[in-house]
């Protein structure tokens, strides 16, 4: 299948020739993304999203339709979270209630989507608690969770899609464009922190400086010890996986580390990307690897339309009405909260900001990349933006750990452990299965 490559289109006041809409479609993204602005003093709580994997007892995959899958226990979870999402053809696809959604990924990753949160100790229990209730519904089925970043058995292209017409064109899409694009569908799972921001500067600052962290984030919560039923061939697998998913779509968006980029050129980006799955007219779904922008080019985009355009890229740091940071492996639930305590130690106080800001002044697209690359290479004894990762990783420990009151601090610990010993959880896993 040949996909062409988006075109790079020339505003002419803009506008674009091709594309009469383009400068109305524009104006609609950015208005998006200003509709998430908080006021000043409202901001500063944290939206959870934790993906996990199901397996059986002997670590075989579940699949969502086999019996007792993962539609069964969406199934009993009903009946504590009643807001059900059915597609057209009848399957469950998703539960939820007030706070808290929980949606299956293509392989029927199970995720729980929760907060905003501006306690930590309640988001601790609300995800205690999830984990309970799925440890109580599966352990009677020979199930159990696993929190990693990589599926522990199976191959990618081995475990069977749930059955979402979305998931199906993706999947024809993203198999044809780059090598890794089944495992980051069916075999990868995240932990993901979404932030507030409080004006176009506040947000696209934080985004910078989240970009900069990119790599170090992805360092610390190093979780996958796995990749397609083997030990992983270096560190940072997932790092490696989004590289080679879709270039278009993923990774670093293009000038987001200038001072200069603004709401409109993260919208320039939207359109410019293929768009894989479009709505039809009868509200379902279509195969198009159009750009939003050639797929919209005579009509102005609707609410719905911006949201499903905005929810098709997948950059390490994408921007909604909310900054989602997206780096981090899947992990158990001690460390997933430890992580939103360190996002909300650096993201939500003007100092650790100001420091973070100076630290990766000179932090560009090529420093970014090497940062990767050093990183799956030699972990914690790489050399990142000029000096030891094992010493940054100290200090953004340290700058979060400055600004948190004593109760957040508590909640990190998990974390600073394990920078403090310069090792991971996929470290500690395969020292584990070698003396096994």
């Amino acid at each position: 299948m040949n996909i062409p490559a988006p075109e790079n289109h020339t505003d002419v006041a803009g506008g674009d020739a091709s594309q009469p809409a383009r400068k109305r479609n524009i104006e609609a993204l950015t208005a998006f993304f200003r509709s998430g602005i908080k006021p000043a003093g409202s901001h500063g709580k944290l939206g959870i999203e934790l993906e996990q994997t199901i397996v059986c007892s002997d670590g075989s995959p579940v699949s969502y339709s086999e019996e007792n899958g993962v539609a069964h226990l969406l199934e009993q979870l009903r009946e504590f979270y009643p807001q059900a999402t059915v597609d057209e053809e009848g399957d469950l696809l998703g539960v939820a209630r007030p706070g808290e959604a929980i949606t299956i990924e293509p392989a029927a990753q199970i995720e729980l989507s929760a907060g905003p949160f501006d306690d930590l100790q309640k988001a601790a229990k609300t995800f205690a608690a999830y984990r309970q209730m799925l440890d109580d519904m599966l352990a009677p089925k020979g199930m159990h969770v696993v929190a990693q970043g990589y599926h522990p058995t199976a191959t990618a292209r081995s475990l069977d899609l749930i059955p979402k017409r979305r998931y199906a064109f993706m999947n024809r899409y993203l198999s044809a464009k780059d090598i890794y694009g089944p495992c980051m569908m069916r075999g990868s799972a995240s932990t993901q922190i979404s932030i507030d921001y409080t004006s176009e500067q506040d947000c696209l600052r934080k985004m910078r400086i989240a970009y900069a962290l990119t790599p170090i984030l992805s360092l610390i919560c190093d979780n996958s010890p796995v990749f397609e039923g083997k030990p992983r061939p270096h560190k940072l697998m997932r790092t490696d996986i989004w590289r080679h998913t879709d270039n278009d779509r993923c990774g670093l968006v293009p000038g987001a580390l200038s001072s200069g980029f603004k709401f409109e050129d993260y919208a320039k980006y939207v359109l410019d990307t293929p768009a894989i799955v479009a709505p039809d007219e009868n509200e379902g779904w279509r195969y198009c690897e159009q750009t939003f922008g050639q797929l919209y080019a005579d009509k102005p985009m609707t609410q719905k339309q911006v949201e499903h355009a905005v929810s098709m890229q997948f950059p390490d740091v994408r921007l909604k009405t909310y900054l989602e940071i997206r780096p981090a492996d899947s992990m158990p639930i001690p460390y997933v909260i430890a992580y939103a305590a360190l996002i909300k130690g650096l993201f939500y106080n003007e100092g650790c900001l100001q420091q973070l800001e100076a630290l990766f002044a000179d932090v560009d697209a090529n420093a970014f990349e090497m940062a990767k690359d050093a990183l799956m290479e030699h972990g914690y004894d790489a050399h990142v933006y000029g000096m030891p990762v094992a010493d940054l990783c100290d200090r953004v420990i340290k700058l979060a750990e400055s600004s948190l009151n004593p109760d957040d601090r508590a909640l990190l610990e998990p974390l600073s452990s394990l920078v403090e010993q310069q090792t991971t959880l996929a470290d500690l896993a395969e020292k584990g299965a070698g003396r096994a």
